[in-house]
């Protein structure tokens, strides 16, 4: 595991601590990104994409929210009670910007990158977007039987600037997935392109994951590792490793600083979301997003964040089976009838070459444990498998077991049968 390199300053950074006037910040963005050159080109900083703009309207009004002391959630309206938590009189008024820790997110609105990009853009014809991209190289390949299983999921590959949200229940392999997903990216690299990939964690230390890595074989010498909470900050870490893809573990976990409310809840969740999404879009770098599950299965935080994405996946599987499911739930680039079959073991997830062996057991043509079992074809999504069904009996008692098979799950339950 390679560590993370050293971070050096922006100029803008060594002018802010020679002390120099407020004028000095009324530069353009492009004169403050000199120095963080990624290709031999001078770029703004990577960190202005998630700064908060200047609310428009109304003489430049600006936006207040109200946030609960209790349970941290903002509103932007003033009620009695909280609409989250249900307490009374806990709404507080919050003015972004107004205390230090939103500091440098309002010192950049007057100077977001975003704004100065769309002036430079101009509407291209479809011949002109088009000329001299290859689209079958244009996604990012997963090689190998666990690669394989995955592109299937998403429709070929991973298509440059997508943004993508994987989710599941605790436990079920989330972080384990996108480890060795990464591994495959960093190791798959072409001809002029970036080779590192960056996996961020606000939920683990570097040597906690650094360890999951050891126990899976993972020596990937292009895949970083980084530790942080703050949106920004990380933008501005990874910069200089200009990486070919990014993952975050989790979106409940990071935060914005110009954004009242704690990390996890509706509002933070929707507004790094939003910053993230800007983010892969202008600089055309894929972003994973591990997101966790409500009690119902949903992800958590608002309903809006699976429509902000691009891709929704999600990983199924039994606490007592060691099988587990990818499935895609909407997908912009692909079809959302494929499904992915892995396998948990000590090495981390394995791809199931023939998930039809999950489901049937074999024995002998003249074995008289056939008596009482079936097999059925089923289809899931575009795929088929074949069901064996059994019905069991013994004379020592009136129950026995059968073995039936949900089409959502492609999993064993058990099912009782009292026989007259």
């Amino acid at each position: 595991m390679q560590e993370q390199p050293p971070y050096s300053p922006t100029s803008s950074d060594e002018d802010k601590s020679k002390g120099k006037g407020r004028a000095e910040g009324k530069k353009s963005v492009k004169e403050k990104g000199a120095g963080r050159s990624v290709g031999g080109k001078d770029e703004t900083r990577w960190s202005l994409v998630a700064a908060v703009r200047k609310a428009g309207g109304k003489l430049g009004k600006e936006r207040v929210t109200y946030v609960c002391s209790n349970c941290g959630e903002g509103s932007s309206q003033w009620w009695g009670m909280c609409r989250h938590c249900e307490a009374m009189g806990t709404l507080m008024k919050y003015v972004p910007g107004a205390d230090s820790t939103a500091s440098e997110g309002s010192h950049h609105a007057y100077r977001s990158w975003i704004p100065q990009k769309s002036k430079e853009m101009v509407p291209q014809s479809l011949q002109q977007v088009t000329k001299g991209v290859d689209q079958s190289g244009w996604r990012i390949p997963l090689s190998g039987s666990f690669g394989t299983e995955i592109a299937r999921v998403l429709g070929g590959g991973i298509v440059p600037g997508s943004l993508i949200l994987v989710g599941g229940d605790p436990g079920v392999g989330k972080s384990s997935l996108m480890l060795q997903l990464a591994s495959i990216v960093s190791e798959n690299i072409g001809v002029g392109e970036s080779s590192a990939v960056v996996y961020v964690s606000g939920e683990e230390s570097i040597e906690q994951i650094g360890n999951r890595a050891d126990r899976m074989s993972i020596k990937s010498r292009n895949l970083y590792l980084y530790s942080s909470t703050d949106i920004e900050d990380i933008l501005d870490k990874i910069q200089p490793l200009s990486p070919r893809a990014l993952i975050i573990d989790s979106i409940q976990t990071v935060y914005l600083r110009a954004f009242a409310g704690s990390a996890g809840n509706m509002t933070q969740v929707k507004e790094c979301t939003s910053a993230l999404l800007r983010f892969a879009k202008l600089t055309n770098i894929p972003v994973f997003l591990i997101g966790h599950v409500t009690k119902t299965g949903d992800i958590a935080g608002p309903r809006l964040l699976e429509h902000i994405v691009d891709v929704v996946l999600y990983m199924e599987g039994e606490r007592c089976l060691s099988h587990r499911l990818l499935r895609s739930v909407k997908n912009r680039f692909g079809s959302t009838d494929e499904l992915g079959v892995f396998e948990m073991s000590g090495y981390g997830l394995q791809a199931v070459l023939n998930p039809t062996e999950m489901f049937l057991t074999e024995h002998d043509s003249d074995s008289e444990i056939l008596a009482g079992l079936a097999v059925a074809v089923v289809l899931d999504g575009s795929r088929t498998f074949a069901i064996e069904v059994q019905v069991h009996s013994d004379c020592r008692c009136l129950f026995g077991s059968a073995k039936f098979f949900s089409s959502h799950h492609l999993f064993y339950y058990s099912l009782n049968i009292m026989f007259p």
